[in-house]
């Protein structure tokens, strides 16, 4: 590979569900360009497809437009990170045969039963338990079944792949972040053959394995005229978009989380070892220098303040929800049906107990709700062993509201760290730099931080009893368990 340097360039490209987002950033994190392109799907019921030909003019435009400033000698790499578990079937030149069908499709159903009764010890060893409708797998399995091919010539491929193999104008291996929700092994790096035999799936199918941020080839002379990439840029495999996010936040070092809180609430954090939930709540990634990154996914989030407060003047309530700390009630801020994160719970509904005497104190309990449940959500991963002494990064768009920033750092009582920016592309610009250095050291020159706010003083034990009362209303509601709810009072005790 050519030398490296804090000057040289590294392109981060994120495909998303709206569009394509590339980002042109130098070794000490100077964004030096920026493109985008935007992308359209098709959602009915529970199905969402994408049409896959657009993927690949959307990422040549991103590109060309981050790069249209940029010396071409300064180019040191490139990764792409993409949905997590969107899969298509593609052809012998890799091209598309099916739509892409998205991350939060879920028509596998039958499969999914399929899938776990084959793959049971399996999931069970790498500690998620059981697959759902939307991961990856069993929606290959619906794809084999729906659609006529002949066997010698397709393979399934995720969205990654598909922009992988044209920049380097030949097949490439798919990195095991993507390949987490195809049931790849990620204890030894192989895809479980026996399951896929068991599912009737042939064994050469899927593409081989890497770890996120090996070289899988250089940008080729075709890719390059198009993208405006410099012919022979190294490519790295990539991670899902939700990975790519965590190493825009900064969060890398053991113990350090990233919460993700946008319509919902994401956590990710950083572990030597994987977590083994007996639950399927969490579960873990592969991180780019032998770590591991669990997190898991809740249905509460800030989608509650858009669906219920769409009309009202946000910025004013926002004023008036400081005078209701706490507020009377304690509000389950539910988004939608069913719970992921912090315990599984399908028929969980939101809810609101107590009396409100007002939009300000419904809005400010809706606010401590959320921040509620991510304190339940810590004190779930710490009853899992999972280590919380690292720094604790907040994005996501809920983060533009400095007062409800404040609040988090108060419920969850320790400082809270906000970057400057915490794109997926950004992710994958360090990640392409973690080929030339430590991962950790690449994301502490490129990451920006814009603030940390540290609790109010006795803020925390302001908020205890709200929080217990939230945790005793689920526990009675027969969502939460005992155990879980027994571990959050013992750890807000002290």
């Amino acid at each position: 590979m050519a030398p490296f340097d804090l000057d040289s360039v590294l392109i981060g490209v994120d495909l998303g569900t709206q569009g394509v987002r590339a980002l042109a950033v130098t070794g000490k994190g100077e964004v030096v360009g920026r493109g985008s392109a935007t992308l359209t799907s098709r959602r009915e019921e529970n199905r969402h497809e994408q049409d896959p030909t657009q993927w690949w003019p959307a990422v040549a435009t991103a590109t060309r437009q981050a790069l249209s400033s940029v010396p071409p000698v300064a180019v040191a790499g490139i990764a792409v990170a993409a949905t997590s578990g969107t899969l298509l079937l593609v052809g012998p030149a890799g091209e598309p045969l099916t739509a892409g069908v998205m991350y939060d499709d879920t028509r596998a159903t039958e499969e999914t039963a399929l899938v776990n009764d084959a793959g049971a010890a399996t999931w069970a060893a790498l500690g998620y338990q059981r697959m759902q409708p939307a991961w990856a797998l069993p929606k290959a399995l619906w794809l084999l079944r729906h659609h006529e091919r002949a066997l010698d010539a397709t393979r399934l491929a995720h969205q990654s792949d598909v922009i992988n193999r044209r920049l380097v104008g030949h097949e490439v291996p798919t990195d095991l972040s993507s390949a987490l929700k195809t049931g790849a092994d990620l204890l030894t790096g192989t895809w479980p053959l026996a399951v896929f035999d068991a599912l009737g799936m042939p064994d050469d199918l899927l593409p081989p394995l890497v770890t996120p941020g090996t070289r899988i080839g250089a940008v080729c002379t075709a890719a390059a005229d198009e993208t405006g990439i410099p012919p022979g840029t190294p490519v790295f495999a990539g991670m899902t978009d939700g990975c790519a996010a965590q190493l825009a936040s900064g969060a890398l070092q053991v113990g350090s989380w990233n919460s993700v809180l946008g319509t919902t609430l994401v956590l990710k954090g950083v572990t030597r070892e994987p977590i083994r939930d007996p639950a399927g709540v969490v579960y873990s990634h592969r991180g780019p220098n032998g770590t591991w990154l669990p997190g898991g996914a809740s249905s509460s989030g800030a989608g509650v303040i858009s669906r219920d407060f769409r009309e009202e003047d946000l910025e004013a309530l926002t004023n008036e929800a400081a005078s209701c700390e706490p507020a009377a009630p304690v509000c389950y801020p539910l988004v939608s049906a069913g719970e992921r994160f912090p315990f599984v719970a399908p028929q969980a509904r939101g809810f609101v107990a107590g009396e409100t005497t007002g939009e300000a104190e419904r809005f400010a309990a809706m606010l401590q709700g959320v921040a509620y449940i991510e304190r339940l959500c810590f004190d779930y991963l710490d009853l899992l062993g999972a280590p919380l002494d690292g720094d604790l990064v907040l994005t996501g768009g809920a983060t533009r509201s400095g007062y409800w920033n404040q609040l988090r750092a108060d419920i969850l009582g320790r400082p809270v760290v906000l970057p400057e920016n915490a794109e997926p592309a950004l992710g994958m610009a360090i990640l392409a730099a973690g080929a030339y250095r430590d991962p950790v050291a690449a994301a502490t020159d490129m990451v920006r931080l814009q603030a940390v706010i540290d609790p109010r003083v006795d803020a925390f034990g302001r908020f205890r009893a709200g929080y217990l009362r939230l945790v005793e209303s689920l526990e009675q509601r027969g969502w939460l368990p005992s155990t879980t709810a027994a571990h959050a009072r013992k750890r807000t005790a002290g």
